[in-house]
């Protein structure tokens, strides 16, 4: 039950902020909504509002989307001239398809930009009322035979950065090794006020969070402590926490993308990708480390959200965005049965990465394993 109710509150959360950036720029630029549903399939409950948009909530929890007016299809795919002829001039002016291209383009923007700005605010809040980690991180010991033992890490060296990355706060430390996907990891560290370059080729070993869940991880064989067994964790002032709400969003974003293209190389491990039974079992064990953990899921899951959805995928943001570009190349739209066609083809694509997820979580949660000996 747990999992269940931080699962609905962390889903519910996202997307309703999601499908308002749409909504909002919407209403800025003149676009009649007539629908805005958090979750899809059948309503639950829902009411009117003064400019006639059904605000709804509906049975399946993983997803939300607004409604245009004129809308006749799931792509939001539309012939112009036939519009023409179904609507009157006034009317025209409430459809999506008559805006400008820069407003069409800034509504699909909205979505994204508003899962960022949630992101920024939530870290925002975290880094001013709790405090942030700026904790120096030690090496306290080098295994021997291990990969840092072989790539001459040493015991009292310092890590500066992990692959380019700067490291900020000792808990930087596993996040950047685990998501490294090349074959050796550059680990700059200061030694005797020199800095050193080292190239550390990681174990892949198989191991357990301390919720008890099974994953792959990058080890190189040390152990870190706090440098001089000191913690450095303060409260930031209104500049610096905003300065680091929108770095931690913008190394959220660039840890994703990474993890993204070594996963299109074949580096990555496909097996840790997840969807919503994941999320929803993750959200259950976080919620009881307590409310700081919790949102802090929300604001990675609505960054998540957010990048996610400007990838150049049809059905996407960022699928759309990207017909938007071709149309201000060509000067005119493609034809409404090719943008017919591409929004399939994202469709199944979708429903491919659903299906695989799927398929990871229930792995994950040991479903397959129960399900196996009842299909005998």
């Amino acid at each position: 039950m747990n999992y269940i109710v931080a699962f609905v509150i962390l889903i519910t959360v996202v997307v309703f902020i999601h499908e308002y950036g749409h909504y909002y720029f919407a209403k800025k630029y003149g676009v009649e909504t007539k629908v805005f549903s958090i979750g899809l399939g059948k309503e639950i409950f829902g009411w009117n509002d003064k400019s006639g948009t059904r605000w709804r909530v509906s049975w399946i929890p993983i997803g939300g989307y607004v409604k245009f007016f004129g809308d006749d299809n799931i792509f939001s795919a539309f012939d112009k001239k036939k519009l023409q002829k179904k609507y009157s001039p006034e009317d025209q002016k409430k459809l999506l398809a008559f805006k400008t291209l820069s407003q069409r383009s800034i509504i699909l923007l909205g979505g994204p930009l508003a899962n960022f700005l949630l992101a920024i605010v939530i870290y925002f809040l975290i880094f001013t009322f709790v405090g942030k980690d700026f904790t120096p991180a030690s090496i306290d010991d080098v295994q021997k035979g291990s990969p840092a033992y072989v790539a001459g890490l040493k015991k009292n060296d310092i890590i500066l950065s992990i692959d380019g990355n700067e490291i900020k706060s000792i808990l930087n430390v596993p996040k950047f090794i685990t998501l490294s996907n090349s074959e050796y990891i550059d680990v700059l560290v200061s030694r005797s006020d020199q800095e050193v370059n080292l190239k550390v080729k990681p174990n892949i070993v198989e191991a357990e969070d301390q919720f008890g869940n099974k994953f792959k991880k990058r080890e190189i064989g040390i152990k870190i402590i706090p440098f001089n067994n000191e913690i450095n964790h303060v409260r930031l002032g209104p500049a610096k926490a905003l300065y680091y709400s929108i770095y931690e969003v913008y190394s959220v974003s660039t840890s994703i993308l990474k993890v993204t293209w070594g996963l299109l190389r074949g580096l990555g491990d496909s097996s840790q990708l997840g969807g919503p039974i994941r999320i929803a079992k993750f959200s259950g064990q976080v919620i009881e480390l307590g409310i700081v953990p919790f949102f802090s899921i929300i604001a990675y899951i609505s960054t998540s959200l957010g990048l996610v959805n400007l990838f150049p995928i049809p059905l996407l943001d960022g699928g759309h965005l990207f017909f938007n570009l071709i149309e201000k190349i060509r000067g005119r739209p493609l034809s409404r049965k090719s943008l017919e066609f591409a929004f399939r083809i994202g469709v199944l694509t979708i429903g491919f990465l659903i299906i695989f997820t799927t398929f990871n979580d229930l792995k994950d949660v040991g479903l397959l394993e129960f399900l196996r000996p009842l299909s005998h």
